[in-house]
């Protein structure tokens, strides 16, 4: 099983049923088009770079099952009695919003300070994962290839409508442009930028999955 990293926004989608699909930037940028390499190559599972000897591997393969990493805190189990258990930790999710809970310190005493410290997403241990998702497919291409019918399964759908017909129109663009170059993040040196935005139209995996209850029995991590 391998962890994957969505924000907050993209979690509420995929919990929706409005997420079945995600790009990843591939890293480093190839230099010419990548060309999946069949069963019988040296290189199964690997993608071949036209034009050069390189090969690059997929971050996922089909069949590999994934837990969500997302914005998380742990608190301690309050009952209604005021008895904090401490072998009952609760792990809570920001995609839920702040939960009803009195928060208390090390001692079981309720702290003034009741603000939920949410932790990144990087740093949620795989025990307190709740979303496990099965990769369907995986392939490669242009950001800007996306299509409205992939925009819509990317959780990015534009509702707009139609001022003649009042029908719904395909989604466009802006919408999920403005959502990926949120994810873009910023060069440690000030005066240059990673080549993934938008309009870069960097290569992408895109990865297509279907949401699942849990690790399936037998299922090892991968």
């Amino acid at each position: 099983m391998k962890p994957i990293l969505f924000n907050t926004e993209m979690v509420r989608a995929i919990q929706d049923g409005r997420k079945t699909v995600t790009r990843r930037v591939v890293k480093p940028q190839p230099d010419g088009r990548p060309v999946p390499m069949t069963k019988d190559s040296c290189w199964p599972g690997y993608f071949a770079i036209q034009g050069t000897e390189k090969v690059v591997r997929l971050p996922y393969q089909p069949g590999d099952i994934l837990y969500v990493r997302e914005t998380w805190t742990k608190l301690w189990y309050v009952d209604p009695d005021g008895y904090t258990h401490y072998d009952q930790p609760m792990y809570y999710y920001a995609a839920d919003g702040a939960p009803d809970i009195t928060i208390v310190d090390e001692e079981g005493f309720e702290k003034d300070d009741q603000r939920i410290r949410w932790h990144p997403s990087i740093h949620m241990p795989k025990e307190a994962a709740r979303l496990f998702l099965r990769v369907t497919d995986v392939r490669v291409e242009r950001l800007q290839d996306i299509t409205p019918a992939q925009i819509d399964a990317e959780g990015c759908n534009e509702f707009a409508y139609s001022a003649k017909t009042g029908e719904p129109l395909p989604s466009g663009p802006s919408w999920f442009k403005t959502a990926w170059d949120k994810t873009v993040p910023k060069h440690p040196n000030k005066f240059k930028r990673y080549p993934y935005y938008w309009s870069d139209n960097p290569w992408v995996w895109v990865i297509e999955f279907e949401r699942i209850s849990n690790q399936p029995e037998g299922e090892t991590d991968g």
